[in-house]
Formats: structure tokens, sequence, C-alpha cells
């Protein structure tokens, strides 16, 4: 058995990291989701290791957690805590075990490939580029191809990359020299929504030279704000005003098939060791410097937080530290094969998409109000 049949899973790429045939690449579907394929399936021997660490194959977690504790979380450094996106644990984290002898596996945006990629960061100026929020689909294989079995790592990624990567560790007795990170995760949309973003910015901003999800300039709270630098000029948008990228990703309309049907992983279901996030919710509703919350599920975890003498951590319950969060997986719309289609179609703009949308749930709204 194999991965040939598997589509629309979650992309992951670890199937691809296994495979001792090295015959599995990780490609964008036609819907602009990463999905495996199988490039010489006469040199498969059907050893069934790529199902075998496949997430999305197993309806169960990859391990259990040993414990449930929560934090609020946030740098001693003020710079580092105004640059990153919330709190600025992750870094912190990183930049304090690679001083244990660990590696970093985390992901910057790379504007040349215009995707979200894994790197291996060995150096805290390394691991810069790490710094913030990217809200799509990471491609993990760059990571993954670098990752030294006999050295140790933190590695960073979606609960779905985590959980498979768990299973190819355990499958080569390497559990102990890994640390892993997730997060409190919405979704992935399609790579088509973020291509058809740019093709609208770049009309304003030409070549683009740097790319960032979120800041601090009108404080955490309304820190969903899209800058894009440019030969030309500036481009900064937000949520808050309508920026047509975040009102798709943010409305769950464009999001994976696995997102809706397949996802495992809201508040405390992990195969991480930590989970990381943004302390919405009442407790911090005033602050705007930013605070990460942050669940511990095993003793490794719990081991690594006591290193990081850079942090501000205040323990909290569980149920306060996951506010906020996603309870479970988001309805897939009934429109949802439709506005794919859209997203497909070169010659339709990402304005006119989201004009389409608005005039279907308008509609919708207006239907519903006249049958009551």
């Amino acid at each position: 058995m194999n991965i040939s049949k598997f589509h629309d899973c979650y992309g992951c790429g670890v199937c691809a990291k296994v495979c001792s045939k090295q015959i599995i690449d990780i490609v964008l579907n036609k819907n602009g989701f990463y999905e495996p394929l199988i490039t010489d399936n006469e040199k498969c021997t059907d050893c069934g290791l790529c199902v075998e660490v496949c997430s999305y194959w197993h309806n169960d977690l990859a391990s259990v957690p040993q414990m449930s504790k929560g934090y609020a979380a946030w740098s001693q450094d003020e710079e580092i805590r105004y640059r990153c996106s919330s709190g600025g644990f992750v870094f912190e984290l990183g930049r304090k075990i690679m001083g244990k002898g660990y590696n970093v596996c985390a992901v910057r945006y790379n504007i040349d490939t215009n995707r979200a990629e894994h790197f291996i960061a060995h150096t805290a100026e390394d691991l810069i580029p790490s710094i913030g929020s990217k809200y799509i689909q990471s491609y993990f294989i760059n990571g993954l191809k670098e990752i030294n079995r006999n050295e140790k790592y933190l590695v960073i990624g979606t609960p779905c990359q985590i959980d498979s990567f768990r299973r190819y560790i355990r499958l080569l007795h390497r559990e102990e020299q890994f640390l892993l990170l997730d997060f409190f995760c919405h979704g992935v949309p399609s790579m088509w929504v973020w291509r058809k973003y740019l093709q609208r910015v770049k009309k304003k901003t030409g070549i683009i030279f740097h790319v960032a999800w979120r800041n601090k300039l009108a404080g955490w709270h309304d820190s969903w704000a899209m800058i894009i630098k440019g030969e030309k000029a500036v481009y900064n948008s937000k949520w808050t005003q309508k920026d047509l990228f975040y009102n798709l990703y943010l409305d769950n309309v464009c999001l994976g098939k696995a997102c809706y049907e397949k996802c495992k992983f809201k508040q405390m279901n992990s195969a991480a060791d930590l989970r990381v996030g943004d302390f919405w919710g009442k407790t911090y509703q005033m602050n705007e410097e930013g605070i990460n919350a942050v669940l511990v599920f095993t003793e490794k975890g719990k081991q690594a937080l006591e290193l990081l003498d850079n942090i501000h951590l205040v323990s909290k319950a569980i149920d306060i530290t996951c506010e906020g969060q996603m309870n479970h997986a988001p309805l897939k719309p009934v429109e949802y094969d439709f506005i794919l289609s859209m997203l497909r179609n070169p010659y339709m703009s990402l304005s006119n998409i989201y004009k389409v949308i608005r005039c279907i749930y308008l509609y919708k709204r207006i239907k519903n109000k006249l049958l009551k």
C-alpha cells in the first residue's frame, strides 16, 4: 500500500522524506494545496512506510499529551517582542535551545518562489527570517531534507505536519533528539488565493522584495495587517479595512478540504511537546504589546520552558489559555467547489471572486429573512 490515492490530504510531505526510493514529490494540486505524487510507480515496493508516517491516514493522534499546563508568555526583549506577531516566545525558545546544541527547523517566506518554506537555522541570526506569522501553507520538504537524524532539532510546524513528523522520528527511534512545537491552527488557504492577491498588489508595488503578514503599528489587537514592500511603493492593508486575503482566509471559504473534514488538532489535541499561539480572550484584551499562549504537553516541553530565562511566564488555567482559539474544525461552505473553480480560473481577479462570494451570502441572508 502507498499514498498514490491520497488527494486533498494535509500535504505535510513527511511521506516524501521517509520514502527509501525517493519517488514521492510534493506538488500543488488543481485547487492550490500541496499533496504527494509518486513519480515512478514501477520503483515503488509497497513497503507502506509512507502510509505509516501519514497523519491524514490515521484517525488517532501520534501521541497523547502527558500533561496539560497553560501559560501566558512574552519576551523580556522589547525589540523582539515588537517584531514578533505576538509575544516572541518561539524566537526566544529557538535561540535559547540553540545554546543546548539544537538546530531549529522553522519557516520563512521565500520571495523568489512566493511561498512559505521550512529551513534549518543553526544560529540566532539564521532564525531571524522566521519571525512573524505566515498565513499560507508551508512547503515542509526543504527543511525535512536538511535534517540529520543524528543531530538535535526543534521542529516547528502546523499540528498535522508535527503529527506526521512524530510518527517519522518514532519509526526511526529518534524521538529523544527532537523537541516538537505546533500552534493553534486556523487552517491553510489555497495558494491560488495568495497568488491572485500578489498579482493585485504587484500592480501598485512593482517587484516585491518583502512581505509581512502581521505588524503592531496599531497595536497587537489590530495587527492583522499586510505590509508588502516593492520597488515602487509599500502596500499596507488591514483585515479590519476589508483586506481581500484576510477576509477570504478568515471567513473560512478557501481552506483545504482536510481542514474542514479531517482536522483533529483543535484546542488540546496535539502530538507536539509544546503548542503556541496568540493569547486572545479577555485576560489581556487591553494589552497591545503582544502575549503568547503556551500549552505544555510533555516532560520534554516542560524542561524546555525551564530554560527560558529570557521569557516572562505566567501560569494560567487551560480554559483561559485556550480562550479565543477555535474549538472545532470550520464548516465547509456549501459553495466550496464553486469558490475553488473561481480561484482556478486565471481570468477571474481576487476582487471579483470576493464580490461574487459576498453576493451569494447576501442573497442567502435575505432569503432566510423572507422565509422567517
